[in-house]
């Protein structure tokens, strides 16, 4: 009876935390609410600033959660697109210092032999994995696109992805049901396919990744994809890694991608999978958005071999240009609830989409 209760009031505290950050709380102890912002109220710049939107990433890549967290605020996608924007300075180089901490840490957990297996582990063994993996992966596209060499924290870190993968090819990986990072273990294998086939220096043709990248094609091949979204990030993954697609796959893939541009010229983030909104609200399906048009025009671009001259690619650089709000995001709608994740992670795909245009020199 005592460990039912003590189950009852771990999931009451669960769901009071959840409210409170969806509700505007920064997961602190304050005893106020802070007001949710309200990011479609801001203006559109005149024109599109790279400063702007440096200067919005750096700031919200410590919000809230400061160098405690590496996926609530889409950091993620913050290494890989930071190099591109001009003068880098201290927060750039503070957030990789804060992430190779960060993989230090984890480097030094005291990894079960139960997370390589198929039984179910904890809410907190999955987090803690899928922090190991994302960390290595992000590093990794940081090192390709700084200083083109492996740096030791990163090598560690990818190596002991190697260890924590499961026999069928996959890994424990975190689902709290926030699209897309957080929603099946499809996500998670792909992003390291991408991290691996970047890392600098051939890493991915050591035999422990050899090893591990057939693991994952074969989890890949048995687990076909549901959704667009899947198949974007399968396209993405084969150019880095792979062998996971045909050919015909390959050209189907961007073919259904380029259908889905809206009038606009931009592609909408709803678009891409049947997410449902946790308030039931309908799905904004007729408007670009940051996410949906930045990362499918930087996968068109550098997996799909899509022409930075095509007429779809210029219309969508010009619905980036003059869909930019002043403090220098692009604005995303969350298919869940969370608008400000889902804009962070639009903000930056934007940056690896106009730099893969030749916009951003």
């Amino acid at each position: 009876m005592r460990q039912v209760v003590c189950k009852m009031i771990c999931w009451l505290a669960m769901m009071v935390g959840w409210w409170a950050f969806v509700e505007g709380e920064s997961g602190s102890a304050e005893p106020t609410k802070k007001p949710r912002v309200d990011l479609t109220a801001e203006p559109l710049l005149m024109q599109w600033s790279a400063a702007k939107a440096a200067e919005y990433l750096d700031v919200r890549a410590n919000a809230d959660e400061g160098t405690q967290c590496l996926n609530c605020h889409a950091t993620y996608a913050y290494l890989p697109a930071r190099p591109w924007l001009p003068a880098p300075g201290t927060k750039h180089a503070e957030r990789r210092t804060a992430t190779e901490k960060w993989a230090a840490s984890l480097l030094k957990e005291a990894w079960s032999a139960d997370v390589t297996g198929d039984k179910p582990v904890d809410r907190k063994i999955e987090r803690r994995i899928t922090e190991a993996l994302l960390t290595a992966t992000v590093l990794a596209q940081h090192d390709a696109s700084t200083t083109g060499k492996l740096q030791p924290v990163t090598r560690e870190s990818l190596d002991l992805m190697w260890k924590l993968q499961r026999s069928d090819g996959a890994w424990h990986w975190l689902k709290t049901t926030e699209p897309p990072s957080a929603t099946d273990d499809h996500y998670g294998v792909t992003m390291v396919a991408i991290g691996v086939g970047l890392a600098p220096e051939e890493y991915a043709k050591n035999p422990a990744a050899q090893l591990g990248l057939e693991k994952m094609r074969a989890y890949l091949r048995a687990h076909p994809p549901r959704q667009m979204h899947q198949r974007l990030m399968l396209l993405w993954a084969d150019y880095c890694a792979g062998g996971i697609l045909t050919a015909p796959e390959r050209q189907a893939t961007v073919a259904d991608l380029l259908a889905l541009q809206r009038p606009d010229g931009g592609w909408a983030m709803a678009s891409l999978a049947p997410w449902k909104r946790i308030d039931n609200t309908p799905q904004d399906l007729t408007n670009g958005d940051g996410y949906g048009t930045g990362l499918v025009v930087y996968v068109l671009r550098v997996a799909g071999g899509v022409a930075a001259d095509v007429p779809e690619i210029r219309k969508a650089v010009d619905w980036i240009k003059t869909h930019q709000r002043h403090s220098g995001y692009w604005y995303t709608r969350s298919p869940k609830i969370n608008d400000v994740l889902s804009t962070y992670a639009g903000t930056a795909y934007v940056i690896m989409a106009l730099h893969a245009c030749g916009e951003i020199r």
